[in-house]
């Protein structure tokens, strides 16, 4: 199958940036160095193409009802100009996916599903759909930019008229005049700095593109967006958030709402009391970097779980992953083994995140 290209695509190419296949798109993974892009970040200011994650309106009066349903987070709770993050469950307790969702009113949301699980994502909405309801795929109209980093405000406030600074962290600008075009501007990243998501027509995307990067910003890919997620312990999709009830304490979204998804509440009954898994993060003692799928085990070389995500953090200068272990194991510095190759590499539980400005 023929993997999908963002409206940005040839301007990646342009730059030089390596193109790689990602959720069923060719995306940018690098343009100089992981390193390099992730610093920037940190220290001053980057900017991503995420095209590939799609968007879909929930509307109507059953909207909220709707999303209810699925949701583990209580949209109820949103306002006008707030977005939440959440995961979105199966009736057996398992995640379909985790997601953000907006909500502009009581009647109108807009929810931004995974790339890869976009089509799945809404499909499963649109099975638990409430009377009085209109559920509309927009991905192909919309392309998404997320400018990252400390310095982001100042680079885009020089752009739009509307003041930033009071702008909160999961707020957003349903529809802010940027440059000659209307854009949704939401304060909100995928890398544990401040920042904000930029979600445009898909045909002002290269216009806002270029626009910012004439402002010092560094063009960075998905490689960096890797590294930077993992320090500050944002979940990579469903890696992170596994489909089994027994992992939902991983999370800690369920226990924020007093009124679960309806799907859950009768499973959960039935459950409760289930020994659960935690997710945390890992330290490496030995060498080696944890890596997705690697399994890890306790001093008996007993399996206790598994890595969902690691890396060689630039900023830290050590190899740290998250696992998601038997809670018997997930007290910190709690010494642990991890399975690399054909070697069991020594590490150990260490607060997360692994980075916080």
């Amino acid at each position: 199958m023929t993997n999908l290209r963002t409206a940005l695509y040839d301007a990646h190419v342009d730059l030089g940036a390596k193109m790689v296949p990602f959720g069923g798109w060719e995306m940018p993974v690098q343009y100089t160095s992981i390193k390099e892009e992730h610093y920037a970040v940190r220290n001053h200011v980057g900017l991503f193409d995420v095209s590939h994650m799609g968007e879909a309106f929930v509307e109507g009066e059953g909207a909220l009802e709707t999303l209810q349903t699925v949701m583990t987070n209580d949209v109820s709770k949103l306002t006008p100009g707030k977005a939440q993050y959440s995961l979105m469950c199966t009736e057996q307790g398992g995640t379909v996916d985790d997601l953000l969702v907006y909500c502009f009113d009581n009647e109108r949301y807009l929810v931004i599903p995974n790339a890869a699980n976009r089509n799945k994502d809404i499909e499963w909405i649109k099975k638990h759909q409430k009377p009085n309801t209109t559920i509309t795929d927009v991905s192909d109209d919309y392309a998404l930019l997320a400018l990252q980093g400390p310095k982001s405000e100042e680079v885009l406030q020089s752009l739009v008229s509307e003041p930033l600074n009071e702008l909160g962290f999961f707020q957003f600008l349903a529809e802010s005049k940027l440059l000659n075009t209307s854009a949704i501007i939401s304060r909100s990243g995928y890398t544990g700095e401040d920042g904000f998501e930029i979600y445009c027509k898909s045909e002002d995307a290269k216009t806002i593109w270029d626009a910012l990067l004439k402002q010092e910003v560094t063009p960075c890919g998905l490689g960096a967006r890797d590294t930077l997620r993992l320090e500050a312990r944002l979940h990579y999709t469903v890696k992170n958030c596994q489909t089994q009830l027994a992992h939902l304490k991983q999370s800690g979204l369920l226990l924020k709402r007093k009124r679960l998804s309806r799907l859950l509440v009768k499973k959960l009954a039935r459950r409760k009391g289930t020994r659960c898994a935690q997710l945390v993060g890992i330290e490496m003692i030995g060498k080696g970097i944890p890596r997705t799928d690697y399994p890890v085990y306790n001093e008996r070389e007993e399996m206790i779980g598994h890595v969902t995500s690691g890396t060689q953090s630039p900023t830290l200068g050590t190899n740290v992953g998250l696992a998601l272990l038997d809670e018997a194991y997930a007290a910190i510095d709690t010494t642990v083994r991890v399975g690399i190759r054909k070697r069991i590499v020594e590490a150990k539980v260490i607060q997360t995140p692994f980075y916080k400005r």
